[in-house]
């Protein structure tokens, strides 16, 4: 073990459906760099075959550019989670051609494979004499997703919803009850104690959370973050929700709920694939998106002598253009602050922040 300081970045959803990906990454590229361990999500494959799987009145379904792997590895990136609702949209083609593209340019895919042996595989890597463990698993999306001894696809943990009428008014709104099965919980949580002793840093990253609802959680986020930390984890990292999450300490461990989109599905859109795909999303092309999608940050830890010393986030802000510009301490660098401290709180989470030059640290636990 040495004495090094490592810093480890992460970012959201990084979703490159339109050639020339360096554009989307060129103004954030120079701070992603300068991580010794940087991780994005990737959350639309890499091909150019197979058949598209997806439903047609949703999302994103055609794969990106594989050559666009290479505006990931060029921007700093190392480590790719794949685990997501979108890892079985071009079938097994799209999965293979993106773990394999991946790879070749010195990129670790971790989250998906072509049996579910290898989507739970964990991924170490090291730095400086710290060695990084990475598990990814999805919570969202429909069982197609999910990988099977005899099924490409990712690692996941299964999470039922329960509805149940307790106003006495039917037809009216019911409470909503969310938790992991108790399976494949269990298996997320062997999966971190086997890994514990064969790495420093463990991280688990989740495709989870409630759509565009930003001080909202539901009850599962909590439950599978516990577990992950209970069972080993020394940081959680959450996506998928389109917008940021409040940020929670517990036991010690940072958890980050959700880090927000950092290249929106929409950038490189033309006016008219713009508007055909918010339709899909928001059943209605003239529906406005709430500005605050456009709020990101990118993570941060800080390690010495193979531990977490300090976690904080960059603010970023996605711009017209849609490429994630990272901010300083001044008006728009305060406006994500603001952001994150309001439904932090309004999530009823224990954590407050402060700024330390242009980067904002998770301090201490309110009490």
């Amino acid at each position: 073990m040495t004495e090094t300081s490592l810093t480890l970045l992460a970012v959201g959803d990084v979703i490159l459906e339109k050639p020339e990906g360096e554009y989307f990454l060129s103004l954030a590229a120079p701070v992603l760099r300068k991580g010794d361990v940087v991780i994005g999500q990737g959350e639309v494959m890499f091909t150019s075959r197979g058949i598209s799987t997806f439903a047609e009145f949703f999302g994103p379904s055609p794969g990106c550019p594989p050559s666009n792997i290479g505006a990931l590895a060029s921007a700093g990136f190392n480590v790719i989670t794949l685990a997501g609702n979108h890892v079985w949209d071009m079938g097994a083609p799209g999965i293979e051609d993106t773990i394999t593209g991946l790879r070749n340019y010195g990129i670790t895919p971790v989250g998906a494979g072509m049996n579910i042996d290898e989507a739970r595989r964990p991924v170490i890597i090291e730095r400086g004499g710290t060695r990084f463990g990475f598990l990814n698993y999805t919570c969202v999306g429909s069982i197609g997703n999910w990988a099977t001894t005899l099924k490409p696809g990712c690692a996941y943990v299964h999470i039922i919803s329960h509805y149940e009428m307790v106003t006495g008014n039917p037809g009216g709104t019911p409470d909503v009850y969310t938790f992991a099965e108790t399976r494949s919980l269990k298996a997320m949580v062997d999966d971190v104690q086997k890994l514990r002793p064969l790495c420093d840093i463990l991280v688990v990253i989740f495709h989870k959370g409630i759509l565009h609802s930003p001080d909202k959680l539901a009850m599962y986020d909590q439950q599978v973050s516990y577990a992950a930390i209970d069972a080993g984890a020394d940081l959680i990292l959450g996506h998928h929700a389109h917008m940021l999450k409040g940020i929670e300490q517990y036991k010690g461990k940072v958890i980050f709920h959700g880090i927000g989109q950092f290249v929106p599905a929409v950038a490189g859109l033309t006016e008219e694939e713009f508007k055909l795909r918010h339709s899909r999303v928001y059943g209605n092309s003239n529906q406005q998106q709430d500005p605050a999608v456009n709020l990101t940050i990118i993570a941060k830890c800080t390690i010495h002598d193979g531990k977490i010393k300090q976690v904080s986030y960059l603010p970023c802000l996605i711009n017209e253009r849609k490429q994630p510009e990272v901010l300083q301490n001044d008006d728009r660098g305060r406006q994500v602050f603001e952001f994150v401290d309001r439904i932090t709180k309004g999530s009823g989470l224990n954590t407050k922040y402060e700024w330390e030059g242009d980067e904002v640290v998770v301090r201490t636990i309110l009490t």
